[in-house]
């Protein structure tokens, strides 16, 4: 037997197309790199923030910091990641996506969000002020399911 889903306009239809579309998106992502989920994950907060000491990547991954370290070893054995001395602390350590697997993966990502951005160039003004609100109130309703931690 199947759920019925409830019954959703068109734009909420479309988001939920881009969920499960993202998802394929990221896969292809890990696949490209021949990292896993939390390892893909553990890459892009690198890329995005920059070195991070492994407290931190445990902590925006959500895992321990035993898995953190098994995270760490993954991927520094595939070259995407080392580890390096902490400047701002002589006894711990920071870890740093290798430059050549973020060129990699920017190389995927970029041209993708640059397709995503073009879009909006079919819009007037005032329609992409009223686009980018609807996106940023989703992102606020989003936000209130989703539990703290």
């Amino acid at each position: 037997m199947t759920r019925a889903r409830p019954p959703a306009r068109r734009a909420t239809r479309a988001l939920r197309e881009i969920l499960t579309i993202s998802k394929k998106f990221e896969g292809h992502l890990g696949e490209q790199l021949a990292v896993n989920p939390t390892d893909l994950e553990a890459m892009v907060q690198l890329i995005e923030s920059g070195p991070l000491s492994p407290a931190e990547l445990a902590g925006r991954l959500g895992v321990s910091r035993p898995a953190v370290t098994a995270v760490v070893d993954r991927l520094a054995r595939l070259g995407h990641a080392s580890r390096a001395s902490n400047p701002a602390d002589r006894r711990g350590i920071v870890v740093t996506a290798s430059l050549d697997s973020t060129g990699k993966a920017m190389g995927i990502l970029v041209p993708m969000f640059m397709d995503i951005d073009s879009t909006l160039d079919r819009f007037d003004p005032a329609e992409q002020a009223a686009i980018s609100e609807y996106l940023e109130l989703v992102i606020t309703a989003y936000r209130r399911h989703v539990p703290r931690g």
